[in-house]
């Protein structure tokens, strides 16, 4: 490692040509997206299907391939729109880094840090690199590597781990490893199975294709010996006939519609600046029935204002003590802050060592010649109960003790000879759109939780004045054994430490809820990383908005609902849309199995199910999904697309079925028989479109005009592309 100087840093030119850190805000590459389309089983299916026609020279029965690859450029086109929209803004979010180079320090971005840079880190910041601590001392959360969400305090000579984040205190520390070679960089190497979140809505679907997957080749290899071997029928109609069941059985256009509906509301959520970090936040999001909230920098601005001094101790130089303790640390928090901007400017004593605010401590100190130590902190906290500032919570400030002591605090711990010098107050601002957004999701039936380090009644004041109010706990007294039920029975949570935050989420998911997490700071990030979905505010702390999956880019609570509505619509629109899909595939399934038992011969031909497919399935399934429906999503994905589709599958399949034999056994013409099946699909198709649009708006019906003139176009000006015979 080499020997820096921690004024200087690195230089400009020696900072050139070293090596850079890896990642940053790279999204899904071009090259895979187009693999990811191309690349598929169903896609590998027809192609098999389509050589097999052309082995035996049905041509025009390979159209369908035209819709295959229609519907593969146009999922590449929409995820490749989304990636770019998507890149733009995580450019604008990305995490900084706070370096020394040439003696400034300056900020850029993680990808840019090299060996041996000097990174200076803050309470909030996340690690980028492997680095060494040179000077002063951090509190760190390493839970990101080790699960574990202890504190570690990191003093001058140890080691800090890329990955991990900051939550007390300020040093100075030497990047040794970046990007492939840092420890997050190596576990995200050799990881064999990254951990995704993945949607209720997509473990459906995947468990439908998977289904259908597993089913499709036994049924093509049946039906072909069936009819080549056992009925005689030549090749080029065993060939088609089979072919035609297969691509009746396949939704081929199930998770085009999906990724294009998913990839489409991550461009709408984009241009309403909410950055999706993923495919499947806003679709989790909007299942959520419980919606858990940081009180500071979430309903309010986070924006503290020094209120109030008041003394205890008349004999104490309180303000001398105090400007001396709030200008003793080198990265002060947002009180810190307030209060030194509140005071007037006087001699400031340097101290004899610090000990920085921490979440889990709710408290900060340092050591002076002159004052000897004080404490700054929640007076339950620092003296064990709350009778001198319990008056001045329920007003909403924010209500701290100044407390004073002759010893010296010795491992973390206060001594037990303080005395209170004064109470401060400070007051934040509420979001103006806090009330509003508060308003929606009670509307919605969403729960919503309230969680906040402040005192209950400071909690409770401040969820009034946004129009909510509910039954109110302390956290500090809560009885752990009984948290599920006090996790249920309570919507505002004071005094809570981080991991009492993720004990509450985990006692409400294990009681059966959807749990999402919003907050902004560094003591949220445990909660946000445990809820199902989470969001950060943009104004929020590095390590929130790398952990979360939705980061708000306007700092707007308000902006939530606005991907409640999108999730909703995505599920909505794709629930119904996929019911059309679904009839073609039970159909296929059910007659497909019904005519290897009966001694008939498949009645269609791939081309005529393909118009089908096109015309009442494919180009509706497209234009509904992106149809304004903000419904709240209830019940199974699979279930209530499967319930939907199932009727008309079985209807279509059995009077199918019904015609076969009866025009048959009148001695009607195969290619007739074929016609009047394709019509009444068509229409069983055309009722299930009808189904899904009822009731209609001006859009719909107009569409559903079209697509039935086109179909019926078809029959009269083109049948004989299609294998139709209109007459007996």
């Amino acid at each position: 490692m080499k020997e820096i100087d921690l004024n200087k840093g690195l230089s400009s030119e020696e900072a050139k040509g070293m090596p850079e850190n890896s990642g940053g805000v790279k999204t899904k590459s071009i090259g895979r997206i187009i693999s990811s389309n191309i690349f598929t089983l169903f896609n590998l299916i027809n192609v098999i299907i389509a050589v097999a026609l052309a082995l035996v020279g049905s041509w025009r029965n390979m159209l369908f391939m035209g819709v295959v690859i229609g519907n593969a450029a146009i999922g590449i086109f929409e995820e490749i729109r989304a990636k770019i929209k998507i890149d733009k803004l995580k450019i604008l979010n990305a995490p900084k880094a706070n370096v020394i180079r040439d003696g400034k320090e300056i900020e850029i971005p993680f990808e840019r840090v090299v060996e041996n840079d000097l990174i200076v880190l803050r309470n909030g910041n996340s690690v980028c690199a492997d680095c060494v601590v040179l000077e002063g001392n951090v509190e760190v959360n390493e839970s990101l590597l080790t699960g574990e969400s202890d504190a570690v305090l990191k003093r001058k000579g140890d080691i800090l781990y890329s990955g991990s984040f900051i939550t007390s205190g300020h040093c100075k520390a030497q990047a040794t490893k970046v990007g492939d070679e840092s420890l997050s960089g190596k576990i995200t190497a050799t990881a064999k199975k990254p951990i995704k979140r993945r949607s209720a809505m997509m473990n459906d679907i995947n468990k439908i294709l998977k289904i259908v997957s597993a089913c499709i080749f036994p049924f093509g290899a049946v039906l072909f010996v069936k009819a080549f071997f056992f009925a005689e029928t030549p090749l080029v109609q065993s060939v088609e006939q089979t072919s035609a069941a297969l691509i009746g059985m396949i939704p081929e256009g199930l998770l085009l519609l999906t990724s294009t509906a998913l990839a489409v509301s991550s461009i709408r959520l984009a241009h309403k600046k909410t950055l999706c970090q993923n495919l499947y936040c806003a679709e989790r999001l909007s299942r959520a029935d419980v919606l858990c909230i940081d009180k500071t920098g979430t309903l309010t601005e986070g924006k503290l204002k020094l209120e109030e001094i008041i003394p205890v101790d008349e004999t104490f130089d309180i303000s001398s003590a105090l400007y001396s303790f709030v200008n003793a640390f080198d990265a002060p928090n947002a009180t810190v802050k307030a209060i030194s901007e509140g005071l007037s400017k006087c001699n400031a004593e340097k101290p004899l060592n610090v000990i920085e605010f921490s979440s889990e401590r709710k408290w900060s100190a340092a050591a002076f010649e002159t004052y000897g130590t004080l404490i700054l902190g929640a007076e339950e906290f620092v003296f064990g109960d709350n009778k001198l500032c319990g008056k001045f919570s329920d007003s909403g400030l924010r209500v701290l003790v100044l407390a004073q002591s002759g010893e010296r605090i010795t491992d973390g711990k206060i001594p037990n000879n303080i005395t209170a010098k004064a109470i401060i107050t400070l007051s934040d601002t509420i979001r103006p759109s806090a009330e509003k957004a508060l308003k929606f999701f009670r509307e919605q039936g969403v729960q919503l939780k309230i969680i906040s380090g402040d005192a209950p009644e400071t909690v409770a004041e401040i969820a009034k004045k946004c129009g909510f109010e509910g039954n109110c706990t302390d956290m500090s007294k809560a009885d752990k054994e009984n948290l599920s039920e006090i996790a249920e029975k309570n919507s505002i949570f004071g005094r809570a430490k981080p991991d009492q935050k993720v004990e509450i989420i985990k006692a409400l998911q294990a009681s059966g809820h959807t749990v999402a997490m919003i907050g902004d700071g560094v003591n949220d990030v445990p909660a946000m990383i445990a809820a199902d979905c989470s969001a950060a505010l943009k104004s929020g702390s590095d390590a929130a908005k790398c952990v979360c999956e939705l980061v708000l880019l306007n700092s707007d609570f308000a902006s939530l609902s606005d991907c409640v509505n999108e999730g909703r619509r995505c599920i909505n629109n794709i629930e119904r849309s996929s019911a059309l899909f679904l009839v073609k595939t039970i159909f296929s399934f059910i007659l497909s199995a019904f005519f290897l038992f009966l001694p008939y011969n498949y009645p269609f031909k791939p081309i005529q199910l393909t118009l089908i497919s096109a015309l009442m399935i494919g180009a509706p399934s497209f234009l509904l999904t992106f149809e304004p429906n903000f419904s709240i999503v209830r019940g199974s994905f699979a279930k209530n697309a499967l319930k939907r589709a199932a009727p008309f599958g079985i209807i279509a399949a059995v009077g199918v079925v019904l015609l076969e034999i009866i025009l048959g056994n009148f001695g009607f013409s195969a290619d007739f028989i074929s016609t009047i099946c394709t019509f009444f699909t068509a229409a069983v198709c055309f009722a299930s479109l009808f189904r899904v649009c009822f009731p209609f708006n001006k859009k719909q019906a107009v569409m559903c005009i079209i697509l039935l003139a086109a179909f019926i176009s078809a029959a009269l000006f083109f049948p004989d592309i299609f294998f139709l015979k209109l007459t007996p």
